[in-house]
C-alpha cells in the first residue's frame, strides 16, 4: 500500500477505511465478527488509517474499532471525533466546550481501549464555543500525550486558520468527491497553504458513484439517505448523468466506477487520504485497488470538461444536517 502525509508528520496509507457504516447510519449494524474480521483484514492489505466517532452508535463504532485494532494497535492511526452531548447514550446536540472535550475523550481512549489517540477531530464546528478555546482544550490533551493529532471536520477556513494558530491542525475532513466539489473552491487553497492533509469522506457520494444505485433503489428505514435530498428518487434520475460518465470511463479503463472516483480524488493533491466505508470485503479489496488506478491527463481532462457541463441536483444534507456545516 502507498503511503501518504497528513500534516507535517502524520504518514499513513494512501487509502482509509471508514468505519460508520459498519454501526450506524446506512442501515441495521453488521454483524460484529464479521466486521473485526474485516477491519483486520484491511490492514493486511496494508491499510493504516482507521476513522470512527463518539456519535457512530453511540459508542458501539469506537468500542467496535478498538477490538478489532488492539493485536495490531502499533501498526495502525486511529482517528476518533468529539463535539456532541451525550445524554442516557443518546445524541443531544453540539458540545465542544473544554470540559466536554476532556470528558469525552477520556470516555474514548477506554472505549478504543488505547491509552493516546493518534488523531481527534472536532466532529462539527460549535458555534457557542470559541475555537481557539477548542484548540486550546485539543493542546493540552496533546501535552498530556492522551492525544497526538488535532483535525477539523466540516470547518470553514476562518475557523481553520484561527485553530491552527493555537494548535497546528493535521487534517481536516470533509465532504469531497466527484459530486460535491465545494472545498476546492477556498479550503483546499488553505489546506496546502498551512500544511494541513485533507481527509474526504463519503468518496463515493454515499455509494451513488458505485453505479450500484438508481432512482428505483430502496434503502432501508434506518439508511439516513432516506432524509438526504440527493438521493430523492428524482435527485438521482438527474444525477445519473454523472454516474454514466464514471462508467464509460471505467469501462475503457477495465476498472470499476468506485475505482475511478478513488483515483481521481487520489490525483488531486498528494495530501488527500480518502476513507470509503463498506461492510464487504470485495468492496474493500476493490477500494484498496484504486491506488493501482492511475488516470492520464486525458482521462482527467475529459473529467472536467464534462463535469463543467453537469449540475448535481439536490442538497447533500438534510435541512437540520445542513445548519451544523461551518461557513
Amino acid at each position: 500500500m502507498q503511503t501518504r502525509k497528513l500534516g507535517n508528520n502524520l504518514e499513513v496509507s494512501a487509502i482509509g477505511l471508514g468505519c460508520m457504516g459498519m454501526s450506524f447510519g446506512y442501515g441495521p449494524p453488521a454483524d460484529k465478527k464479521e466486521m473485526i474480521s474485516l477491519i483486520r483484514t484491511a490492514v493486511d492489505h496494508g491499510v493504516t488509517l482507521f476513522d470512527t466517532a463518539q456519535v457512530y452508535g453511540p459508542f458501539t463504532n469506537e468500542q467496535l474499532v478498538g477490538e478489532a485494532l488492539a493485536p495490531v494497535r502499533e501498526q495502525v492511526v486511529i482517528a476518533t471525533k468529539f463535539g456532541f452531548n451525550f445524554i442516557y447514550g443518546i445524541t443531544g446536540g453540539l458540545n465542544s466546550r473544554p470540559e466536554n472535550i476532556r470528558q469525552t475523550t477520556e470516555d474514548s481512549l477506554k472505549r478504543l481501549g488505547v491509552e493516546t489517540i493518534d488523531l481527534l477531530y472536532q466532529h462539527r464546528v460549535d458555534p457557542n464555543v470559541p475555537i481557539e478555546d477548542v484548540a486550546g482544550a485539543v493542546k493540552e490533551l496533546i501535552t498530556e500525550g492522551k492525544v497526538k493529532h488535532f483535525g477539523l471536520s466540516e470547518a470553514g477556513v476562518n475557523t481553520i486558520r484561527r485553530a491552527h494558530a493555537i494548535q497546528p491542525v493535521t487534517a481536516l475532513q470533509s465532504e469531497y468527491s466527484l459530486w460535491w466539489r465545494e472545498p476546492e473552491d477556498e479550503i483546499m487553497p488553505a489546506l496546502e497553504e498551512l500544511g494541513i492533509g485533507f481527509v474526504p469522506f463519503s468518496p463515493l457520494g454515499k455509494g451513488f458513484l458505485t453505479g450500484k444505485i438508481d432512482e428505483s433503489t430502496q434503502f432501508d428505514n434506518s439508511d439516513f439517505r432516506n432524509t438526504v435530498p440527493r438521493f430523492d428518487p428524482e435527485n438521482r434520475r438527474a444525477n445519473q448523468a454523472l454516474v454514466n460518465l464514471v462508467t464509460e470511463i471505467a469501462a475503457r479503463r477495465k476498472v470499476t466506477e468506485a475505482q475511478i472516483a478513488l483515483a481521481w480524488l487520489l490525483a488531486r493533491k498528494p495530501w488527500i487520504v480518502p476513507i470509503p466505508g463498506t461492510t464487504k470485503l470485495h468492496r474493500l479489496e476493490e477500494n484498496i485497488g484504486a491506488v493501482d488506478v492511475k488516470l492520464t491527463a486525458h482521462d482527467l481532462q475529459e473529467i472536467e470538461d464534462i463535469l463543467s457541463q453537469i449540475e448535481i441536483q439536490g442538497h447533500r444534507y438534510s435541512e437540520g444536517s445542513q445548519k451544523m456545516i461551518d461557513r
